[in-house]
């Protein structure tokens, strides 16, 4: 078992690396600072099976990775979670409306592929630049545009196919 001094020369040495990489993710909301200390306090917990991991920085970066992954997740949970919530507006039927229409935006986006899907929400709903998408998504400028267009493409048209078919009824 790594004891703390082998810990701090070991593996706080690669706090600046992992902070360069936190801060190249873009996570949001979430400080780069706070993502490198949870990883700290990770790795921490896992002291034992550091000393005969044969690359700790990989293993340091990955789970940075995995802490931000997580993050976003808990975020677009959330997000999720403020879209099934009604908006408060003054009229029920306006109210109904608003509630119809997210519930068919809704249930389109989760039509799409995965990552078409996770790039949707994203972009459109959560407001992530292109850059920081690329670099949680791991995919490249030509694969993010490709898929958003797709994605943005697909929903469009759904919207407009039920839309339509809401009109004749």
């Amino acid at each position: 078992m790594i004891d703390i001094q082998t810990f701090g020369k070991k593996v706080v040495a690669l706090q600046s690396v992992l902070l360069k990489q936190a801060s190249a993710m873009k996570p949001g909301n979430v400080d780069a600072q706070d993502l490198v200390q949870e990883t700290l306090l990770k790795l921490w917990g896992m002291r034992e099976r550091l000393e005969t991991h044969p690359n700790l920085e990989a293993l340091a970066i990955k789970t940075l990775k995995g802490i931000a992954i997580d993050h976003y997740r808990h975020r677009q949970l959330e997000c999720e979670q403020r879209l099934q919530q009604p908006e408060q507006a003054t009229d029920f039927t306006h109210e109904c409306e608003l509630n119809e229409e997210l519930r068919m935006v809704r249930c389109v986006v989760h039509q799409l592929p995965p990552l078409q899907q996770q790039i949707f929400m994203l972009k459109e709903i959560e407001g992530y630049e292109a850059h920081e998408i690329q670099t949680l998504c791991g995919c490249s400028p030509e694969a993010l545009r490709q898929n958003l267009s797709r994605a943005r493409r697909f929903v469009r048209k759904e919207l407009l196919r039920i839309s339509d078919e809401m009109g004749k009824k």
